[in-house]
């Protein structure tokens, strides 16, 4: 028990840290655009770029865990190279440069999620599985890279520049990667023999139910949560007419939330089921581009309302991995979990923001906002058709 807590703060910090430097570009926008003189659309280009590549690497990087059966290191390798890229980030001097840093970037972070979840799920007791990975996915990315990521990037980048935001970020996960290489155990390795008939690809992976509608939802989820990041800190400037500091409160007040619901929300599943929460809670995440459109009330019951929106990104560590994990056999986990967030990533993550981006250039800042808005109502629908895998509401998941 004391080993498993030590590996959810451990590796919950550490993607808090990626995730800080992940967010840094969307937080930063406001003034890398004005410097290098970016389009609307090669703002979500940008965004759409690390999220490309982070489904690449999320995917490969995830089967290739499970085959080899290899955890430690490969979190090691993508925590000092995701911090590598962040430098590379600060260097840039155009819009190409910084397009293929953030490509590097993905690609370096992509495998860290999925193989942290197979650790987790090796690890955790059956009552706290929902929990663990909520923790470990949603408390420190959100904490450092929703809520202290806009006050700090921005306040860095007011003070000196945006460059040096880049450069400062990419420091504290070189300090994780040593720490990950003291404290995480490699896991021992299954002693169930598996041939190459028994071994299952993707295709029949997706040939179970619940894989199939996570890796849909994951398309229009992480589209809903991507378009909030890229847009909204533009359309709190441009349209709402809210100043940088402000915008980096309202920005700040996602992280808030995430974190706060990252243990309500997987640790209410584990309670009543996956499937009433997944429902209940992606419908929740309609109200943030309604608030953010149409409040005209005080800044701070606007941030209220967008705290309770936010909500719906307490589902992710349940569809990207805790109902994958318990939908499959045990050594299938990081495949599984690298499947939903790469296609979610590449389906929802690049292809939103680069639509959303055109949309915006031709029928204004609205338009991303519409369409986050839509992508919660269909993340709603899809999570009706799950079937419910918590170990104390079980109907066993069938091909």
């Amino acid at each position: 028990m004391k080993y498993e807590k030590r590996l959810i703060w451990l590796l919950g910090i550490t993607f808090g840290i990626l995730f800080f430097d992940r967010n840094a570009a969307n937080f930063l926008m406001p003034f890398i655009a004005a410097d290098l003189h970016f389009t609307n659309q090669q703002i979500g280009l940008t965004a759409s770029a690390l999220s490309f590549t982070w489904a690449l690497g999320g995917l490969l990087g995830g089967a290739f865990s499970d085959r080899t059966g290899k955890r430690k290191p490969i979190l090691i390798v993508s925590v000092v190279a995701f911090c590598l890229c962040s430098f590379l980030s600060g260097l840039a001097t155009s819009f190409a440069a910084l397009f293929l840093s953030r490509l590097l970037m993905g690609l370096s972070e992509g495998p860290f999620l999925p193989v942290c979840h197979s650790l987790l799920a090796m690890e955790s007791h059956d009552s706290e599985r929902g929990n663990n990975m909520g923790i470990m996915q949603n408390f420190g990315s959100n904490i450092l890279g929703s809520f202290a990521a806009p006050l700090v990037l921005v306040a860095l980048a007011t003070a000196f520049s945006w460059r040096s935001a880049f450069f400062i970020a990419g420091l504290p996960g070189l300090v994780m990667a040593f720490l990950i290489a003291r404290y995480v155990h490699e896991p021992k390795p299954s002693t169930t023999n598996t041939t190459a008939a028994d071994r299952l690809g993707f295709f029949a992976i997706l040939g179970y139910r619940n894989m199939l509608v996570c890796v849909v939802m994951a398309i229009f989820m992480v589209s809903w949560m991507v378009l909030g990041w890229a847009f909204m800190p533009i359309f709190y400037m441009k349209v709402r007419g809210y100043s940088s500091g402000e915008m980096s409160v309202l920005m700040s007040i996602l992280g808030l939330s995430a974190a706060f619901f990252s243990f309500v929300v997987p640790r209410l599943s584990d309670r009543i089921g996956r499937r009433p929460v997944m429902v209940g809670f992606n419908l929740v995440g309609v109200l943030v581009p309604i608030v953010v459109c149409y409040f005209t009330g005080p800044v701070w019951l606007l941030g209220v309302l967008v705290f309770l929106g936010w909500s719906a990104s307490g589902t992710f560590p349940i569809f990207m991995a805790t109902i994958p994990s318990e939908t499959l056999p045990a050594r299938y986990i990081a495949t599984a979990a690298g499947m939903v967030i790469g296609v979610g990533e590449v389906l929802g993550g690049v292809s939103g923001p680069a639509v959303a981006g055109w949309a915006a250039d031709h029928f204004g800042l609205y338009a991303p906002m519409y369409m986050e808005g839509a992508c919660a109502l269909i993340g709603t629908v899809l999570a009706l058709f799950l079937v419910e895998t918590s170990p104390g509401r079980r109907s066993t998941a069938t091909a």
